[in-house]
């Protein structure tokens, strides 16, 4: 069975999928594209770290950062480090992980979500699942600037839906 559940991206078997999320980004993009963040900056206090595991194993992991609120006080996220590991994927964790977060951010209040990704054939998978799941293209946002490497993404939060 699959559990989702917060976690710490100290963890070593964390870590490990981070680092090879990162070394993914860094093999795909150049390095000013590279909006990856570490186990250090995913453990800071306006971030949520969920892992997905199966027995103890890590499967994937995801998380979401608080932004500075949006037009009339509204509350805003961010998606980051969305990372299957090489060995679970094909087996819907990605989905998985992206429901529980939308979840949480519609039981916590959120408005809005974003996003960034790649914009290379490496990604194609990922934006699929995203807008599968709602998110539409959108400028940049939070500090982002145009980059023909990155593809920013947005979902309005109904907070009715589970």
């Amino acid at each position: 069975m699959i559990r989702i559940e917060r976690d710490n991206p100290g963890r070593a078997d964390v870590q490990q999928l981070l680092s090879e999320h990162l070394a993914d980004m860094f093999a795909t993009s150049p390095a000013e594209s590279v909006h990856a963040l570490d186990s250090a900056a995913l453990s800071g206090p306006d971030i949520t770290f969920w892992s997905a595991r199966e027995d103890s194993e890590v499967l994937g992991c995801g998380a979401l950062k608080l932004l500075e609120p949006g037009e009339s006080g509204t509350m805003q996220g961010e998606i980051k480090s969305m990372r299957t590991a090489a060995h679970a994927r094909g087996r819907g964790i990605g989905a998985l992980l992206l429901t529980h977060i939308l979840a949480a951010a519609r039981q916590g209040g959120y408005d809005r979500l974003y996003l960034e990704t790649g914009s290379q054939d490496f990604f194609a998978p990922a934006r699929r699942l995203y807008q599968r799941h709602g998110f539409g293209l959108c400028p940049p946002f939070a500090g982002y600037g145009d980059d023909p490497n990155s593809v920013y993404m947005t979902l309005a939060l109904d907070s009715s839906r589970p």
